[in-house]
């Protein structure tokens, strides 16, 4: 099926994934259907186009093993971990996403979130995202993006190792000079991962943006729901789609510090700063969308209060009036009346909107993300002691 005739995305089938020129140009060539497929194929592939060539030019040019060179290819963590880890787990991200993200615009039906009178804002906001996600321009615009700013900039200025040898590049007074390998590096491998993340990046701008929009309607959110959001609980476990990724940033910053410890004498503690922004801003930016929503959870939450406060009000007046006052009927028993029962229920509800929250963030959903951020940084630790000792200090604690 053809893009041109492919269905346009409803309320049953919203995905932020299968769409773009890319995921076209992979159906075309039978490497994905309409939905994220065949993802073992595809990373294969991927890998072997960014990762291959840099294997095959650095023997022959005699920078794959320790020579002359500070920092040979097969000894380089920081590019094997960025094609061999990082570069599979964006495309392996997609159909996890998919999978968690076809739901959330038919939870927002089946839960009669949406008032009626929006029923069409919402529709015109999932076809925004068709297009958003749809866009040629917008890929476009990322490819110049990487080669102008990821690799002309950020890569060769902020990344690079510019005061040592690499299989890649050499130091010289005016910068750095690439290698023969060095060049398929910079203008094939590098582009190929910044431009996947970055349309990663561009998701997460399609998903907040929609986010927002369906925030700026008005939503029939339910105090007294136990989730203690209105209802909108099942926005949080969004974000644990987002688990490979943020695994993706974690690598991302792994491989470059490992190299910095092993070839330049650096320690994990001097970066320990620029570990905790990672994980803050990670977590920030995947669970950050979600706070579009505390203006009306505010609102939710002051007039249940308000609402529940009066007519827990009214009924402990009655029940006291009835139990206390003398005004139950004659003959009518205290013991297994349905009256307590009742104001237990009330007071019950009544702690719940108390209680409820201004975001659908949950603490178990930051820790998750949190986790996976700094889960590659964990074997670093291994460079403040050897083999060895740790297993001297394990053995200590457990026997």
């Amino acid at each position: 099926m053809s893009h041109a005739t492919r269905p346009p995305d409803s309320p049953q089938d919203f995905s932020l994934i299968p769409g773009g020129p890319l995921y076209e140009l992979l159906r075309r060539a039978r490497l994905s259907g309409d939905t994220p497929t065949l993802i073992r194929q595809r990373a294969l592939i991927v890998v072997g186009v960014a990762w291959l060539p840099l294997l095959v030019l650095s023997m022959l040019e005699g920078h794959a093993l320790r020579g002359t060179i500070a920092v040979p290819f097969l000894l380089d963590i920081e590019a094997h971990v960025r094609f061999l880890a990082a570069l599979p787990l964006l495309i392996v991200a997609e159909p996890i996403v998919h999978r968690r993200m076809r739901p959330v615009a038919r939870r927002f039906i089946e839960r009669g979130l949406i008032h009626p009178a929006a029923q069409s804002r919402f529709e015109a906001a999932i076809a925004s995202v068709v297009r958003y996600r749809d866009s040629v321009v917008a890929e476009v615009l990322l490819i110049t993006f990487v080669y102008a700013v990821g690799v002309m900039t950020v890569w060769r200025h902020f990344i690079a190792l510019s005061t040592t040898a690499t299989w890649y590049a050499v130091p010289t007074t005016g910068g750095i000079t690439l290698s023969l390998t060095g060049i398929w590096y910079a203008y094939v491998s590098l582009p190929i991962f910044q431009f996947l993340l970055a349309r990663w990046y561009y998701r997460i701008f399609v998903w907040t943006r929609f986010l927002w929009q369906v925030s700026r309607l008005k939503l029939s959110l339910v105090p007294t729901h136990p989730d203690r959001v209105g209802g909108l609980g099942f926005l949080a476990v969004t974000a644990y789609a987002f688990t490979p990724l943020a695994a993706v940033h974690g690598a991302m910053l792994a491989g470059p510090l490992a190299n910095r410890i092993l070839y330049l004498g650096a320690r994990l503690p001097d970066f320990t700063e620029e570990i905790v922004v990672l994980v803050v801003l990670v977590v920030c930016a995947l669970f950050g969308p979600l706070l579009v929503f505390a203006p009306q959870l505010v609102a939710a939450k002051r007039a249940g209060l308000g609402e529940y406060g009066t007519l827990a009000e009214r009924y402990v007046r009655e029940f006291d009036t009835k139990w206390l006052r003398d005004g139950a009927g004659p003959g009518e028993r205290l013991l297994g009346s349905a009256d307590i029962q009742s104001l237990a229920d009330l007071a019950n509800s009544y702690e719940i909107v108390r209680t409820m929250r201004f975001w659908p963030i949950t603490k178990e959903g930051v820790l998750r993300l949190a986790a996976a951020t700094a889960a590659p940084l964990a074997p670093l630790a291994f460079t403040m002691m050897s083999l060895e000792e740790l297993l001297k200090k394990l053995f200590r604690l457990l026997f």
